[in-house]
């Protein structure tokens, strides 16, 4: 059965909404344990997640057309062993791996996207949940995105800005020029967030409904892919849900 998600555009011009449908979810064949991110290039589906009763993290790589699992690693190194909302860009995977708690210490984490070689990381001492990777940049939001961080692909901190948008990000990507941030707001309310990536205020926001299990979509995992949302926001037995997405979100 297809579901209805109510999408709603804030902006400048008064709100307007419109009823969409997904494709049909797709199975992912694989525990996904506690999912955290996801990115896609279209054929291949990236995922971080977390099995905290066992102390391990995993950077895992599905196949997009029927779900099969290509490939996992365990990511932890000692406390640190929670990985966040990730990023790909043309050859690789960024992603924190983070302690299980707020102001805790992370590494943020390159990797080959085909091999999940290590190439380079650096410390931060914070947890950092979630990273988006720009040319120029790195950002990261901090547990539950209180603060995002600016770096440059160095590893140089370039600024600290507190976030004023009331919404919890998991998972954020940069897209068409903004950074796009999933989460949840009181009341656990799911919400889509466009920000202005100098600022970090919010230029739309996109409120969104939950799974037929009562789970918001926003919970972790989400991208965006040729006018696509994707959302992943179930543990374990995972399913991939998609969405077409208005294109003046996107450009």
């Amino acid at each position: 059965m297809l579901i209805p998600l109510m999408l709603a555009i804030l902006a400048q011009s008064p709100a307007t909404s419109q009823a969409v449908e997904p494709v049909p979810p797709l199975s992912l064949q694989g525990k996904t344990h506690h999912v955290q991110g996801i990115d896609t290039d279209g054929a291949t589906l990236w995922v971080t997640s977390v099995d905290r009763s066992v102390r391990k993290g995993y950077l895992m790589a599905f196949s997009v057309a029927d779900g099969h699992l290509l490939r996992s690693l365990e990511v932890q190194d000692g406390d640190r062993y929670h990985p966040g909302g990730l990023s790909v860009d043309a050859t690789s995977v960024w992603l924190p791996v983070a302690e299980y708690k707020a102001k805790s210490s992370s590494f943020i984490q390159k990797r080959n996207k085909k091999t999940f070689e290590l190439e380079f990381q650096f410390a931060v001492e914070d947890h950092i949940g979630c990273i988006a990777v720009t040319p120029d940049w790195i950002i990261g939001g901090n547990w539950d995105s209180r603060e995002f961080y600016v770096w440059d692909h160095k590893g140089t901190l370039l600024r600290k800005v507190t976030s004023e948008t009331g919404n919890a990000y998991q998972d954020i990507k940069f897209v068409s020029g903004a950074v796009v941030g999933s989460g949840t707001l009181t009341g656990r309310q799911g919400a889509v967030d466009w920000l202005d990536p100098k600022t970090f205020r919010l230029s739309r926001r996109l409120p969104v409904g939950n799974t037929p299990e009562g789970q918001p979509f926003t919970r972790e995992g989400m991208t965006i892919y040729q006018n696509r949302i994707w959302f992943l926001p179930e543990d374990d037995d995972s399913r991939l849900f998609v969405f077409p997405l208005d294109t003046s979100l996107v450009h």
